[in-house]
């Protein structure tokens, strides 16, 4: 359904305010980090049609496929595979009607061997040394330091300051999330966002 025919004066409104006022307002805030937060925020709340959407809008204004396959690979870790797949296929269809090549270039730097390792220097990196032996207190514990750092943290595409905005936006988005945004809030603020 096009909306400029359904909804003309919905629609030039929404678009005057979100692509004219909001960029407009706050020059310090890049293209690539502004979509960022859109598309987290809509894998967040399972906006598909918005997302797809502002999906097309992100890849006009030139922000990367790769900064986008990332951050719908990093909502994984915070929303699960059952509302992630949707928005992964939805940027692989998007993806295939642009004549973007996928798959993308690798962006992993870990392997199976030493996801872990690496996932816990992620982690201290980000919220304190204390991380360091925080994986040793159970199985989710030992998940979030192999997988949610270790598989996805580490990758390149994303500087650990993104990844950590992006998490706020995906965690904010879903709601009932407020122990983690407290702590993803101090993980964001020690990046200075």
């Amino acid at each position: 359904m096009n909306l400029k025919i359904t909804d003309p004066e919905y629609i030039e409104r929404f678009n005057h305010f979100a692509f004219d006022e909001v960029v407009n307002a706050d020059e310090s805030l890049d293209t690539k980090t502004r979509y960022m937060a859109i598309l987290a925020t809509l894998i967040g709340c399972q906006g598909t049609d918005a997302y797809r959407e502002m999906l097309g809008k992100a890849l006009d204004d030139k922000v990367s496929p790769i900064v986008i396959k990332e951050v719908v690979y990093q909502a994984t870790d915070y929303l699960g595979y059952g509302r992630t797949l949707n928005f992964l296929n939805i940027t692989n269809e998007v993806f295939n009607e642009r004549n973007i090549e996928m798959p993308l270039e690798s962006q992993c730097t870990t392997t199976l061997e030493d996801r872990l390792e690496k996932g816990i220097e992620a982690q201290a990196t980000i919220f304190g040394e204390h991380m360091k032996e925080a994986w040793k207190a159970g199985t989710i514990n030992k998940w979030l330091a192999d997988n949610c750092f270790g598989d996805y943290y580490t990758r390149k595409g994303l500087a650990l300051a993104e990844r950590e905005m992006i998490t706020f936006c995906f965690l904010s988005a879903q709601g009932g999330c407020e122990p983690q945004l407290i702590a993803h809030s101090k993980g964001n603020m020690e990046y200075g966002q």
